[in-house]
């Protein structure tokens, strides 16, 4: 009977990768499944997670380098289809998926991709319409970011140029395609507005496919675009590409040369309403002259110019009906003043003592006081008798009480 070989944990761990290991159908394998326990570990940027079908699951891994080249971020219940190996984790025994690369069963990573991001930022609200910053309707200066190579700016140049040569063009020559493309066109617009180099930016680019304009679905670039002070417009694609870059824009173009139409105003447009202002304001101007001469003629024609000699001769006539008025308005007073005053004199001779007088009676006076009672006199008291015609004097012999 052959002796059995007693194998430590690990030495049975490590038999059992090498045998799975030289197993090269293990090597590259296809594995579709859902993903579930997804863990990104930001730190190190592994992704941890669990693929599995109805019936089994299986551990999975995703380090950090296969993990940044994911255009899409995987969750929990998505549906994938995994490109890896099979092996073993020694040190737990653990029997996982090494996953190489990822794609999304059914739908484009790309497509995948653009749709989370686009979620992510119209909630956080980098779309709404009300932080949408106007667009000036003159610029002096415009900023243009572009391939220097490509043809979007000669036909961007070109548009500017015919329609409104007045406007300084500023251009900031960048890749549009490939990767380190959304790093430099951050860098312009950050530069132009620190610069404040332009009253708009035009971010241009011609079309291609999905992978050609990806570097404007950057997040970086949306955020770049969205803290902008300048208003930007986004000329990228064609009419009917979509980036992320159009939905976070100031204002999206269909295409390059549709951008810069949209900056600027049709100088020939602006000559003729110009013109049509001057001349609106040359017939008001003129009519408004011809009713000042209108009125001038007929202010020549008044009497105030003609005769104004007439115009005193009514004031002192005025005036001298004012003073006939004056004059027998004081008569008429001083009539009833006077009538006034007669029956008040006649009503005050009635009240005089002197009155009393005249009908017999006297008013007797001592020292100038006048004598009310006999117990205001005394015997030799001289005393005056005042009657209605005189006065005589008497002197006291004897008083009787």
């Amino acid at each position: 009977m052959q002796t059995p070989f007693i194998l430590t944990v690990s030495q049975l761990n490590t038999y059992a990768k090498s045998v799975i290991e030289q197993d090269e159908n293990l090597h590259n394998v296809f594995v579709t499944g859902e993903i579930s326990n997804f863990v990104d570990h930001y730190r190190s940027g592994h992704l941890y997670m669990s693929i599995k079908d109805s019936t089994s699951s299986i551990k999975a891994v995703m380090f950090a380098g296969n993990a940044s080249r994911l255009k899409f971020k995987p969750e929990n219940g998505m549906s994938v289809i995994i490109l890896g190996r099979v092996s073993i984790y020694e040190r737990d025994g653990q029997y996982q998926l090494y996953i190489d690369d990822m794609q999304p069963d059914g739908i484009g990573s790309l497509s995948l991709a653009f749709e989370q991001l686009k979620e992510k930022l119209a909630k956080e609200g980098l779309f709404s319409q009300e932080n949408k910053k106007p667009i000036p309707r003159i610029p002096s200066k415009i900023a243009v970011i572009s391939s220097p190579t490509g043809a979007a700016v000669q036909d961007v140049l070109n548009v500017l140029g015919r329609r409104f040569p007045l406007s300084e063009i500023i251009f900031a020559g960048v890749k549009v395609q490939g990767e380190g493309s959304a790093e430099q066109i951050c860098a312009a617009i950050e530069k132009i507005n620190r610069l404040n180099a332009a009253d708009v930016i035009i971010i241009a680019r011609g079309g291609g496919s999905a992978e050609d304009l990806w570097e404007f679905n950057s997040e970086r670039l949306a955020y770049a675009i969205y803290n902008s002070r300048i208003p930007v417009i986004s000329g990228v694609g064609h009419e009917t590409d979509y980036t992320i870059c159009d939905f976070v824009a100031d204002l999206r173009a269909p295409t390059p040369s549709a951008a810069a139409e949209l900056s600027v105003p049709d100088a020939n447009q602006q000559y003729f309403y110009i013109s049509s202002l001057m001349n609106t304001v040359v017939t008001l101007v003129n009519e408004k002259l011809f009713d000042c001469e209108s009125d001038f003629a007929k202010l020549c024609e008044s009497k105030v110019l003609t005769n104004p000699i007439s115009i005193v001769d009514n004031c002192e006539a005025y005036l001298e009906s004012l003073k006939i008025e004056l004059f027998e308005s004081a008569d008429e007073m001083l009539n009833s003043l006077s009538a006034n005053f007669s029956l008040l004199c006649s009503a005050l001779d009635n009240l005089s003592p002197l009155k009393v007088l005249a009908r017999g009676y006297s008013m007797t006076k001592k020292d100038e006081s006048i004598i009310c009672s006999v117990k205001d006199i005394n015997i030799n008291d001289n005393l005056e008798i005042q009657f209605c015609d005189g006065l005589a004097k008497a002197k006291v012999l004897e008083v009787l009480k």
